[in-house]
């Protein structure tokens, strides 16, 4: 890659405190607390993501975080000693049929897995959550109060109701949670618990559980409510049906409203003082590490700027959400003449900053790199971190007009 490999212009290294401990956590609890982080259902379903090479049980006490596992990357990697390598973009996204190091994907299998290294990919997972990479890039670019630009739904959710004799409802809650029922954000087992009376009269060739065949019962009951994702529904109501005292225990399954999550494509922000286009697409120039591609922009330039929408990585599928929402701006990566020469055709239409996609999603890596080491540290574990400046922005120089 030539003189793309020299050190890029980037904030400072994070603070990581003490040294690491001597006993690391292995690579299965690191990937646990990644995919807390960055859950791989989120990622899109044509994508690659997780653990790409490792054993579960290795132990993993220095972690690197790049942006693309190309050679110069993993080279980095293992001189600097990492157990582990952390990166943006998949190294296996399309099928291949061979892994024979005569190829560059083949020798880079071959490298990591004969050093012991660990790949770990968050791609399209790591885009859209809070700390993912539109939001890392807003964050760089001095963006306040930040939302999505384009919401996802949260996970759709169910509450169950049932009713249960006193004396059984911790079991019953047990089991509900235990089928996944219950889970609220950082929280378990959480139900709500009332009290009241049931009424039944068993049939003739009923088996009760309480009370004799023909005549009306009344039992002091507890009633139960508990949340649970839509995907857990058979689960849920067959520890239900083995948990429950009753032959025919009584619930209700009742679908939630959907709601927006906090995470979602792109981010919409303000910045904290009004400036021309012509001043912001300088701030950006400072803000991101320098690449032979620079910045691009396409805008009036005395066009004042306040409010911005940006995404990381290619940008250009969202321009019609991005009109939508009549930011001054819209900063992204790889947007192709046809859309944004259409784009432009609107006087309406937002100006636009086109910037290296490798440099905007390197953005990311300081702010996964503190996520990370953070959730570790919660664990009583510290583990020794490195972020790679090396620029793998595959366009290396600029060639000008004689």
């Amino acid at each position: 890659m030539g003189d793309s490999l020299t050190p890029v212009t980037a904030p400072e290294p994070v603070d990581r405190g003490d040294e690491p401990t001597t006993s690391p956590p292995t690579l299965a609890d690191v990937v646990m607390v990644l995919d807390r982080l960055y859950d791989p259902s989120w990622a899109d379903d044509w994508d690659a993501v997780g653990t790409v090479t490792g054993h579960p049980d290795q132990p993993v006490g220095k972690i690197m975080f790049a942006v693309d596992p190309v050679q110069v990357v993993i080279d980095e990697a293992l001189e600097w000693g990492a157990d582990l390598l952390v990166v943006h973009h998949p190294l296996l996204l399309r099928p291949v049929h061979s892994v024979a190091a005569t190829t560059y994907k083949g020798r880079a299998v071959h490298d990591l897995i004969s050093n012991g290294l660990a790949l770990h990919v968050c791609h399209t997972n790591a885009d859209s959550p809070p700390g993912g990479v539109s939001e890392a890039l807003a964050l760089t670019l001095g963006l306040q109060g930040s939302r999505p630009l384009v919401p996802a739904d949260r996970s759709a959710l169910d509450k169950i109701v049932t009713f249960v004799p006193h004396d059984h409802a911790q079991r019953v809650i047990d089991a509900l949670s235990a089928a996944g029922a219950g889970a609220i954000g950082e929280y378990d087992r959480c139900a709500f618990i009332s009290t009241g009376v049931g009424t039944f009269r068993p049939g003739p060739a009923a088996d009760p559980t309480i009370g004799v065949l023909g005549e009306i019962i009344q039992v002091d009951e507890t009633r139960l409510e508990m949340v649970l994702p839509r995907d857990r529904r058979v689960p849920v109501i067959e520890a239900l049906r083995f948990a429950h005292p009753y032959e025919e225990p009584a619930f209700d399954l009742l679908e939630m409203a959907g709601l927006p999550a906090d995470r979602g494509s792109g981010r919409i922000g303000v910045l904290a003082m009004e400036q021309n286009l012509r001043d912001f697409a300088g701030h950006v120039v400072d803000a991101l590490p320098v690449t032979a591609q620079g910045v691009r922009v396409a805008g009036d330039e005395e066009r004042m700027i306040r409010t911005v929408a940006v995404a990381g990585g290619a940008g250009d599928s969202l321009l019609a959400e991005v009109r939508a929402a009549h930011p001054d701006v819209y900063v992204t990566s790889d947007l192709r003449h046809h859309p944004a020469s259409e784009f432009r055709e609107d006087p309406d239409a937002p100006a636009l900053i086109d910037v290296s996609h490798w440099a905007a999603e390197w953005t990311w890596l300081p702010v996964a790199e503190r996520a990370l080491t953070q959730a570790l540290s919660q664990r009583d574990v510290t583990v020794e971190t490195h972020v790679s400046r090396i620029s793998t922005d595959p366009w290396n120089f600029r060639a000008n007009h004689r």
